[in-house]
């Protein structure tokens, strides 16, 4: 057994507030078993729920952080997340989940935001500049992206401020202005200018670069991300022949590390920067046998069932809500010969496997993975074959 397995993780003095890691001070291998039991109550009537693949250093490996900034009753800036189920900040210094290299750039970050008078903004009033700051960091090249979401593109002292950024943190490869002017709970605008740098970073997964953009979908634990996508690759068990479906594709990661094994990818995703990216993701690997296209992947499936084409395999790995109810039904009626659907809901994947295991499929591997140490979330790869295939 992994020695990680059997130490108890450091304990955090806020987990009780923000709701995140919720295993704070736990046993890790008592984690998985906690886990490894909801998954098979939740999935075990479709088959054996295979042991929960761990994480070799389950700590600071979020390469993805965002904050809220706010100030206290004294002026002071503050930043951190949102207590669970309010809009109250919670100010994280050191949190177990975030990347450490990102935890010091929001330290600096606070520290310029003072020097430099940026205001911050106030839900009540409406008033300031500074909304959020979300940090990117590309795990095997070190290159990070910094998003400052604001309420108005003119930033006071912009030139002056990156100097200061860049020259306090090297690393940092883009600055990016994201403009929310709006009255919503949503983090990110649909208007980026780009300060400093190319407008995103590249990182490498799986033999392969991929480029990330502001609002573009990419797994926050890279470490566990490469098990996880080896595991849903391995699954479909490509032979070169087959057309593969890559169904709410981001930027186009897992069709992209099938591509070598595969006749031809379609990748189709909502998010039109993600598909951009994807494109991109394609170009620069010089892969020729994968195209991108963006739509809604319910419309899309429901289009190719009309036609009667059938992808030999589908790669699925939507949001947490799971797959809708319209591709659920096109899947259903164009059948692909095996199905790969990479779940982070476990609750909405054993909703959606009921849907595929009712007429024409049935489970043949159930394989959890621990993107998530320390919270009670994991990310699971499930293999569907069609009756007869």
């Amino acid at each position: 057994m992994n020695q990680k397995n059997t130490t108890r993780l450091p304990g955090c003095p806020v987990s009780g507030r923000c709701g995140g890691c919720i295993y704070s001070g736990t046993l890790y291998q008592e984690q998985l078993q906690k886990k490894q039991e909801v998954l098979t109550g939740l999935l075990g009537s479709f088959g054996e729920v295979l042991p929960i693949l761990p994480m070799e250093e389950p700590l600071y490996y979020r390469n993805k952080v965002h904050h809220v900034f706010t100030r206290d009753r004294h002026g002071n800036i503050l930043s951190g997340c949102y207590e669970k189920g309010s809009h109250r900040v919670v100010p994280v210094e050191n949190c177990l989940l975030e990347d450490r290299t990102c935890q010091q750039i929001m330290h600096t970050l606070r520290k310029l935001f003072k020097s430099f008078k940026i205001t911050i903004y106030n839900e009540t009033s409406g008033f300031g500049l500074l909304r959020h700051v979300l940090l990117r960091r590309a795990y095997a090249t070190g290159e990070i992206l910094a998003v400052l979401v604001v309420t108005s593109p003119v930033f006071p002292g912009k030139n002056n401020f990156v100097k200061a950024l860049r020259a306090a943190h090297p690393e940092i490869t883009s600055i990016v202005l994201n403009i929310n002017d709006r009255e919503t709970s949503m983090v990110l605008g649909s208007r980026n200018i780009t300060i400093y740098g190319p407008g995103f970073i590249k990182d490498r997964l799986m033999g392969l670069t991929f480029r990330i953009s502001p609002s573009s979908f990419y797994q926050v634990n890279p470490a566990q991300t490469e098990v996880l996508y080896r595991t849903a690759v391995g699954l479909a068990a490509l032979t070169g022949s087959e057309e593969v479906l890559d169904a709410y594709c981001g930027t186009g990661t897992i069709g992209l590390a099938a591509a070598s094994g595969a006749k031809h990818v379609t990748g189709v995703e909502l998010n039109p920067d993600a598909v951009r990216d994807a494109i991109a993701n394609a170009r620069s690997n010089h892969i020729e046998n994968a195209s991108f296209t963006a739509g809604d992947a319910g419309e899309y499936m429901t289009a190719l069932a009309a036609e009667h084409k059938t992808p030999d395999v589908l790669f699925m790995d939507p949001p947490r809500s799971g797959a809708s109810e319209a591709f659920l039904s096109a899947v259903l009626k164009s059948r692909p010969s095996r199905i790969v659907y990479v779940s982070c809901g476990p609750d909405t994947l054993a909703r959606d496997l009921g849907i595929l295991t009712r007429k024409h499929y049935q489970v043949s591997g159930i394989q959890p993975v621990d993107m998530f140490p320390l919270t009670e979330e994991a990310e699971v790869v499930t293999l569907l074959i069609r009756h007869g295939a």
